[in-house]
């Protein structure tokens, strides 16, 4: 018994780092399915972003401040010790999911760092933001309060 623990650690290691793990796309759908009936805002960031860099404090705060927001972040790093280090320093209380091939960022056709999409309580995007200043945080946690009220 004990001589087989070895082998289905190494089984289940092999297993949850392939064809067994969610895709970034499948988590994300999980996602928004999950919060469903909130409004939603996924933020595409990579950890060599320096407005990527200020946005989370915001978003930390937006995550805080509101029961009825969902903030999930999509970190675009091929290098996923890049973005551990980057959350080290700058911590997230919010979904964080990693995409280093970028098919979401594809899909969602992300033309700059950081992205935002929001999605209505319904499920439906609803608008889209390319970069972050703190001259914007007022006027976008503005936006997100008005589809809160929908």
């Amino acid at each position: 018994m004990f001589r087989s623990l070895p082998i289905l650690a190494l089984l289940f290691l092999f297993f949850s780092n392939n064809s067994f793990a969610k895709s970034s796309s499948e988590q994300l759908q999980e996602l928004l399915q999950q919060h469903k009936g909130s409004v939603i805002y996924v933020d595409f960031w990579a950890s060599w972003c320096g407005p990527c860099r200020k946005s989370f404090p915001w978003m930390n705060e937006m995550q805080s401040k509101y029961d009825n927001l969902k903030i999930i972040s999509i970190n675009l790093d091929q290098n996923k010790e890049l973005a551990t280090e980057f959350l080290t320093n700058t911590p997230a209380n919010f979904s964080i999911i990693y995409d280093p091939k970028g098919r979401l960022a594809k899909q969602y056709k992300v033309q700059g760092m950081p992205s935002s999409y929001i999605f209505n309580k319904d499920g439906e995007l609803v608008n889209a933001h390319i970069g972050f200043t703190e001259a914007k945080q007022k006027a976008y946690e503005l936006e997100l309060q008005e589809f809160m009220k929908e």
